[in-house]
């Protein structure tokens, strides 16, 4: 019997799988828009026709969310990212702007490294493919190894859907033997141009520290403030049905409730309403072991698990019906598992005495973990509004909508994307919901429209430096030149 090494086997298959998206690579940047357009309109058919399906599958293998939820995931990735990016032109000029005298070319990237999460397996692995596609970009897939069937059976449903409308073979792939060695491979190839990474915080450095250029996502960890202008059942509501949608797995979705002092009872007596359990101090303490493990990172054991199945681990007594934990919280900081991302339906909850100080508790909150993510408002305070969007250090601030729905523009017109950027502060090249766009280059082709002599002030038009007669004039015009650059660079 042979003995083959894993490791081994997973990074031949990489350096195979990367070689065949190339050739068919060259294949799909040589194709009309109308060609890309019919394959990116069957990837999506073959996602929304076959959502239930994936979705069933993801929820068995991983454990994470509900099914139920999983299919509006997956109707999200295909349909709605679909009617976003359908009609956007992708390929050849994109803008002839003859007044400015600029032609800007789609140049797509290349092969994509495509890193697929367990919490969001099959719905992120139809959406990188649409958008990939539609930018004339092959990608190949690195599934994780707990989501790692449902992903092959997406990956196999699109991909054969989209070669049936015209697409290359090879151009949509996935590693069958997923390893961290194969997986290192795949970002650092010099034939990986460009590495969408959604998943945990390690793998998003990994991306980064690759040398290959890469579009990752930090942690989310947005806190959802209730101003006392807001609609409080309403604000309420939403909260819960995005804490609560595929058991808290998006990561846009709410992680603290803020509230000002003078609503403080009112908001408890709504959440109580609809379906929150207030945790007493002893309780809390009791689940709050449960949220981080010693290393400090997400404890896997709460991902995506109903509030039943959690009260279970922390030998808890809930009442039946209940929508979500929440814990009052004073405190932020790594040590603080409830200040943290809770992948879940957990939420902290903070009181604070004004608007003002409201403020500065979803700014620390966010400063120690999921800057650069998503912060949320109910409030009818324009003004406020306006305070908090110049002040907060999110790419996505959200107005009186669900976060979870609402960062990934399901419920907001944000571009509907899985991959949500943090920009800078997060740690990631681009505040950007991720589309199309973002996979491509842009070739700037421009026309020449004022001579040297209008840069100089050279009241003296010449056509070119050869009209002076001598070698001493052509020297004495060149340092003048050169001093009023410099000039008006100092300028």
């Amino acid at each position: 019997m042979e003995l083959l090494d894993k490791d081994l086997v997973s990074v031949q298959e990489v350096r195979n799988l990367i070689k065949k998206a190339k050739e068919a690579q060259r294949v799909l940047a040589q194709m009309s828009q109308s060609q890309i357009d019919k394959i990116v309109k069957a990837i999506a058919d073959a996602g929304f026709e076959n959502a239930e399906k994936l979705a069933r599958m993801a929820n068995e293998e991983t454990g994470f969310g509900k099914w139920q939820d999983k299919i509006v995931k997956n109707t999200f990735a295909s349909k709605i990212v679909y009617n976003a990016i359908k009609d956007m032109k992708t390929v050849g000029i994109l803008e002839d702007d003859e007044v400015n005298k600029i032609i800007e070319v789609a140049v797509p990237v290349g092969v994509v490294a495509g890193l697929i999460p367990s919490t969001n397996p099959t719905s992120t692995a139809i959406y990188k493919a649409m958008i990939s596609i539609k930018s004339a970009n092959a990608i190949v897939f690195s599934p994780h190894p707990n989501a790692k069937n449902c992903i092959l059976e997406t990956v196999k449903i699109i991909s054969e859907a989209a070669k049936a409308a015209g697409c290359p073979d090879g151009a949509i792939a996935c590693m069958t033997v997923p390893t961290m060695e194969g997986t290192d491979v795949l970002m650092k190839h010099n034939d990986i141009a460009l590495i969408l990474a959604t998943g945990g915080s390690a793998m998003v450095k990994a991306a980064y520290s690759s040398g290959t250029p890469a579009i990752g996502v930090g942690p989310g960890n947005g806190p959802a403030f209730i101003e006392r202008s807001a609609n409080i059942p309403l604000a309420v509501k939403r909260i819960l049905d995005s804490k609560t949608f595929d058991n808290g797995t998006i990561c846009a979705s709410e992680q603290s409730v803020v509230v000002e002092e003078c609503i403080k009872e009112e908001v408890i007596k709504e959440l109580k309403k609809q379906g929150a359990y207030f945790l007493t101090d002893e309780e809390a303490k009791k689940l709050e072991k449960f949220i981080m493990r010693a290393n400090g990172t997400m404890n896997p054991q709460i991902v995506g698990k109903s509030v039943e199945a959690i009260a279970n681990l922390a030998s808890l007594s809930i009442p039946e019906g209940t929508r979500a934990l929440v814990a009052a919280e004073t405190r932020v900081g790594n040590t603080v598992p409830y200040s943290r991302e809770k992948l879940a339906p957990i939420l902290a909850f903070y009181t604070e005495k004004d608007w003002e100080s409201a403020c500065e508790k979803c700014i620390e909150i966010l400063n120690n973990e999921g800057a650069g993510h998503t912060l949320i408002i109910h409030s009818e305070n324009e003004k406020i509004i306006r305070e908090f969007a110049l002040r907060k250090p999110v790419s996505r601030m959200l107005i009186n909508t669900p976060g979870a729905l609402g960062g990934i523009g399901a419920t907001t017109n944000l571009m509907p994307a899985l991959t949500l950027g943090c920009g800078a502060i997060g740690g990631s090249s681009t505040s950007d919901n991720i589309g199309p766009f973002n996979l491509l280059n842009i070739r700037r082709v421009a026309y020449g429209v004022r001579e040297v002599e209008e840069l100089t002030g050279n009241e003296k038009p010449v056509s070119s430096i050869e009209t002076f007669g001598s070698k001493t004039d052509k020297e004495e015009l060149i340092d003048e030149l050169v001093k009023r650059i410099l000039q008006q660079l100092k300028n």
